[in-house]
């Protein structure tokens, strides 16, 4: 299953994306707005290992930002098995930020996931740090819902996590 969107394409994985997934994953900058599962660096068996089970998982949508042929982020839809809500996730190579890539992904694939599942909610969670990526979840219909203190440990500093929420 492939989403169009003007500026990339949302796409399945595939494991010829490993060297592409390592290229842009193996980035500071990019592992520093993301919970510590994200490791850094990013080798090749990193993104070996990420394709191969996301393949394996069905219950989750997981997709690839195509961009000029490369897979250069990742995009996900992970439905809460206790209830009609689910967790978005995504990632951007730095070189496309402040594109509007990562805003338009966002909204065509929370779009796609409320008309193609029975969910009622979708929510974000976002280091207090990240601006940007707080900016492109308002941008899409979202709204902030709570603030966590010192939720999260990230490079062992606590930090807290802002939840964004939208509703069907």
């Amino acid at each position: 299953m492939e989403i169009q969107c003007t500026k990339s394409l949302l796409r399945p994985w595939r494991i010829d994306d490993a060297l592409s997934l390592c290229k842009y994953a193996n980035n500071s900058k990019v592992s520093d707005n993301l919970r510590d599962i994200f490791p850094f660096p990013y080798t090749l068996k990193d993104a070996e290992f990420f394709i191969t089970n996301i393949a394996a998982n069905n219950n989750n949508l997981i997709l690839a930002f195509e961009i000029d042929g490369h897979a250069c982020g990742a995009i996900g839809i992970y439905p809460q098995a206790d209830s009609k809500g689910a967790e978005l996730g995504y990632w951007l190579g730095e070189q496309y930020w402040g594109n509007g890539i990562a805003t338009e992904a966002v909204s065509t694939i929370v779009e796609y996931s409320f008309n193609t599942q029975t969910l009622g909610r979708i929510y974000a969670s976002v280091f207090e740090r990240n601006k940007a990526s707080m900016r492109v979840l308002e941008k899409c219909g979202f709204e902030k819902e709570a603030i966590h203190l010192n939720a999260i440990i990230k490079n062992n500093v606590f930090v807290n996590e802002h939840v964004y929420a939208r509703y069907k």
